[in-house]
């Protein structure tokens, strides 16, 4: 009993000691998953316009521990029974519904795959729980809730608030809260022609949030800290 005894003090010292490793993802965004989304829409409303297109693009660490992109998908959208199409939405995101080579697909189709590939990710980085990036996140959380909500969709990854907004980042890092403004300062090659389109988007805002971590990390940020 008593070496026993002499023993413990010791080996709680060693899990005192025990530092985390925040190369690896599950440790580094506190067990979320971070994924870089982006929509296109028919206006402004999440609960009556409707959703034309959505990209997804998970996130990875690589060897040195620097975030990198990993999986992404991408679906043209039907518009749901009802849905209301403004026009002048259509003439900025230039999607025409007519053309038959969209190749658009139903909510019910695109979203349940979409979820199916951030879970795949989620186990593979031994995450918990995704989290949206996206630019103006607000707006982009707002169609994708109100599209799960339409289609019954289960088992959403996606925390219900918590949001890593890249306007805000970008704002912080850079002093420039527009998207193209905020990748000129990066040094990130930026195309207004292929600009609102959901998978251009969804590439460009990836890499900005993967060089705004990752220029943190340079500097010195986020020290590890010793476990309790």
């Amino acid at each position: 009993m008593t070496e026993n005894n002499q023993k413990q003090p010791e080996q709680q010292q060693e899990t005192q000691t025990e530092t985390i490793d925040y190369n690896l993802l599950k440790h580094r965004f506190r067990g979320y998953l971070p994924v870089v989304i982006d929509v296109e829409t028919a206006g402004l409303n999440a609960q009556t316009d409707a959703l034309l297109e959505v990209a997804a693009i998970t996130v990875k660490m690589d060897e040195n521990g620097y975030l990198v992109p990993d999986q992404k998908c991408h679906f043209h959208i039907k518009p749901f029974e009802g849905a209301n199409i403004n026009p002048d939405s259509l003439k900025i995101n230039g999607i025409d519904l007519e053309d038959e080579n969209r190749g658009a697909v139903a909510e019910v189709i695109a979203i349940p795959e979409m979820f199916k590939m951030i879970r795949k990710a989620m186990k593979e980085q031994g995450c918990q729980r995704a989290v949206i990036v996206a630019h103006n996140a607000t707006f982009d959380q707002a169609f994708i809730q109100q599209a799960v909500k339409r289609i019954g969709a289960k088992r959403d990854p996606f925390h219900p608030f918590a949001l890593f907004d890249t306007a805000t980042l970008a704002g912080f890092v850079y002093g420039q809260t527009v998207l193209v403004k905020a990748c000129q300062m990066a040094g990130i090659p930026f195309d207004n022609k292929q600009a609102h389109g959901a998978l251009y988007d969804t590439e460009i805002t990836t890499e900005l949030f993967c060089k705004m971590v990752n220029k943190f990390k340079e500097l010195g940020g986020f020290p590890v800290v010793k476990g309790e």
